[in-house]
C-alpha cells in the first residue's frame, strides 16, 4: 500500500494539475527533436522531478517507467572504493552525486562515461541518445561542477543531462550557460486546495474546504509536504473536522525546542546539550540549511530590531562558511556559540541600562 503522495504523482505531462501551459510547452520542446541539455530548479515540493520524469516519458515511451534501483561501483585516485545508489530503466539513469560528499567528482565523470559509451541497440523509434539525471546538483563541490562541464560537451552526441536543483546560485555558470533553464514555481495556495480535495474524492473521503486551506498553508506551498500532512490527519482522525489539529512535523519541533533552550540559557553546559540535539537532527539526514534556517527563525523571535539585524549578519556568514567546509556541524555550532555570546551580552546590557 503505497502513500498518497506517490499513488497520486501524474506519470506524464499531459496529466498535471498546475502550470499547465509550461507543461504544454515542454511538450513542444520534446516534440521539437533538438533535446537540449536541461537545468529545471525550483522549491522543494514543487513538482521538479515529477515534470522531469514526465519529459522521459514523453522521450522514449511507457518503457521509461520500468524502474531498477543498483547499486554502481567507483574508485577515487587514491584506490577508495565508492558505492552510490541509482534508480534507472533502459533509457536513463537517475543519480545524486552529492551523496558521496567530497569524491562527487570521481561519480560524475566515471557514470556519464560509462552511460555515454553503449548506443541504444535499437534507435528505431527512439532517442540516439540517452539521458543522465543529476539531482541536488546545487549541493556539488565546484571540482565536480568543473568535471560535469567538461564532460558535458564531450559525450553531446550520446547523451543529454538533465540537471535538478533547487537554486542556480550555487551552479556555476559555465553550467548555467550550457542548459536551458526551466524554473519551476512553487504551486499557489489554491491550486494545493484543489489537489487535495481531488485526492480525498478518489479516496472516497469528504474534506472541508478551510482544513485543506489550513494544510496548503502550513505546507508553506510545498506539494510533497501538503498530502503528506493530509494524509497523516486521516490517519489521526476521521470524519475530518475544520478545526482539527495539523500536526507540525517532529524535526521542526525538534528545532523549535533546541532554539527555546538556546534562549533559556547561555552557558558551556547548554551548549554541549545543544550539540547533541545538532547532532540527533544531522544523523537523522535532516539537511543542513534547513536546520540553519529553522534555528534562525526561531532565535529571532526573542530579539529587537536592532538584534535581529546583527544576527541575520552572523548567520550568513556561518552559512557561507558551512558550504565552503566539509563538517556542518562545526558551523552550526559556531553559530549557536557566537549567538549565545550576542544574545548574552544584549540581555546584561539592558539589564544595566534598566537599573
Amino acid at each position: 500500500m503505497s502513500l498518497w503522495v506517490d499513488k497520486y504523482r501524474p506519470t506524464n505531462l499531459g496529466k498535471l494539475d498546475y502550470h499547465i501551459e509550461q507543461a504544454t510547452r515542454l511538450v513542444n520542446m520534446v516534440q521539437e527533436g533538438d533535446f537540449p541539455h536541461l537545468l529545471v530548479y525550483g522549491p522543494p515540493g514543487a513538482g521538479k522531478r515529477t515534470r522531469i520524469m514526465g519529459i522521459i516519458k514523453e522521450l522514449y515511451g511507457s518503457g521509461a517507467e520500468k524502474l531498477r534501483m543498483e547499486s554502481m561501483n567507483f574508485e577515487t585516485p587514491s584506490r577508495k572504493k565508492l558505492e552510490i545508489m541509482t534508480i534507472s530503466s533502459n533509457y536513463h539513469i537517475e543519480v545524486n552525486p552529492s551523496d558521496v560528499g567530497m569524491y562527487d567528482r570521481v561519480v560524475v565523470m566515471d557514470l556519464i562515461k560509462t552511460v555515454a559509451q553503449t548506443h541504444q541497440l535499437d534507435a528505431t523509434g527512439q532517442r540516439e541518445f540517452k539521458i543522465v539525471l543529476l539531482t541536488n546538483v546545487d549541493q556539488l563541490t565546484k571540482d565536480a561542477q568543473h568535471a560535469l562541464r567538461r564532460t558535458m560537451e564531450k559525450y553531446m552526441a550520446t547523451c543529454r543531462i538533465i540537471l535538478c536543483a533547487n537554486s542556480t546560485s550555487r551552479v556555476l555558470p559555465a553550467i548555467r550557460s550550457r542548459c536551458l533553464g526551466i524554473r519551476i514555481p512553487a504551486p499557489k495556495i489554491n491550486e494545493i486546495t484543489t489537489i487535495l480535495e481531488s485526492i480525498c474524492k478518489r479516496e472516497g473521503l469528504t474534506v472541508p474546504h478551510e482544513l485543506a486551506i489550513r494544510i496548503a498553508e502550513a505546507s508553506e506551498r510545498n506539494l510533497r509536504r501538503a498530502i503528506l500532512m493530509l494524509e497523516a490527519c486521516k490517519v489521526q482522525q476521521y470524519p475530518f473536522t475544520v478545526n482539527q489539529n495539523i500536526a507540525e512535523l517532529d524535526w521542526k519541533v525538534y528545532i523549535q525546542n533546541t532554539a527555546k533552550l538556546i534562549i533559556a540559557e547561555q552557558s558551556p553546559k547548554k551548549l554541549l546539550e545543544v550539540r547533541g540535539r545538532l547532532y540527533d537532527l544531522l544523523t537523522h539526514c535532516i539537511p543542513c540549511d534547513l536546520i540553519f534556517k529553522g534555528l534562525l527563525q526561531e532565535l529571532v523571535k526573542n530579539c529587537d530590531l536592532e538584534l535581529k539585524t546583527q544576527i541575520a549578519t552572523t548567520a550568513a556568514e556561518y552559512e557561507h562558511r558551512m558550504h565552503h567546509g566539509s563538517k556542518a556541524i562545526f558551523h552550526l555550532e559556531a553559530f549557536v556559540a557566537r549567538f549565545m555570546a550576542i544574545y548574552k551580552k544584549f540581555m546584561e546590557t539592558s539589564l544595566e541600562a534598566f537599573m
